[in-house]
Formats: C-alpha cells, sequence, structure tokens
C-alpha cells in the first residue's frame, strides 16, 4: 500500500480479517463467537465499530445471532465455502494485479511457482 492507495477503514480491515478467520476454521462452524464487547476491548475500538462489523459477518451468512445467546458462527458448509471462494478468488486477482504492474509475465509467475513449490508458506 502507499500513499496513493486509501487505507481501508478499521471496520474493512476487522471485517476482512474475521472472515478469513472463519473460513481458516480459527472459529469452527456451530462454535460460540466472541462477544462484541470482548472483540472491541481486544481489538481496541469501538464497540459500535464492532458491532457494525458483526452485523456485516451476519448479513454474508458466517455469523448466525441466536438472541440472548450471542452469535454463532454458521454450520452451513455451504456459505463457509461460498465466502472462502471469494477471498481466494479477490486475493489471487489483487496478486495477478500487481505482477503485471510489476511487468512479470504469466511464464515467469510461473516459473516462481514451480520453484517455490517446496518452500514451506
Amino acid at each position: 500500500m502507499n500513499v496513493l492507495t486509501p487505507k481501508p477503514s478499521v471496520s474493512a480491515q476487522l471485517l476482512h480479517q474475521y472472515r478469513l478467520d472463519i473460513v481458516g476454521g480459527k472459529y469452527p462452524p456451530g462454535g460460540q463467537f466472541p462477544t462484541v464487547r470482548a472483540l472491541a476491548y481486544e481489538e481496541s475500538v469501538n464497540p459500535n465499530t464492532m458491532q457494525k462489523v458483526l452485523t456485516l459477518l451476519e448479513q454474508d451468512g458466517l455469523l448466525v445471532s441466536q438472541g440472548t445467546r450471542g452469535r454463532f458462527v454458521t454450520e452451513d458448509q455451504n456459505t463457509i465455502a461460498e465466502v472462502k471462494l471469494l477471498l481466494q478468488t479477490e486475493y489471487l486477482q489483487s496478486v495477478r494485479k500487481s505482477a503485471a504492474a510489476l511487468g512479470i509475465t504469466k511464464q515467469q509467475f510461473m516459473q516462481f511457482l514451480e520453484e517455490s513449490e517446496d518452500m514451506r508458506i
């Protein structure tokens, strides 16, 4: 990121991170998600900001509200897989765009992937 690229808002950054955490398994399907207050404290943000993030995760279908019991990670594996695919696609398109901007050819990129296959990420 540079001075010409605006930094995403705090809520956008948190939303992205929690999406990754859920599809990556940090928060397992059916598990209770931390409360607004706990997350706001952990992330040092206003509870209203965290409420907005959790509402957006509910709209994604990744979280399910159970009233006074709290929010739980969806057990719907199709929803999790769909969001994971969207995140993967977004990431790979970003990499492709950056590689093109750097003048990296498809052949160079493929060679890099082949050579780095043995590297642990």
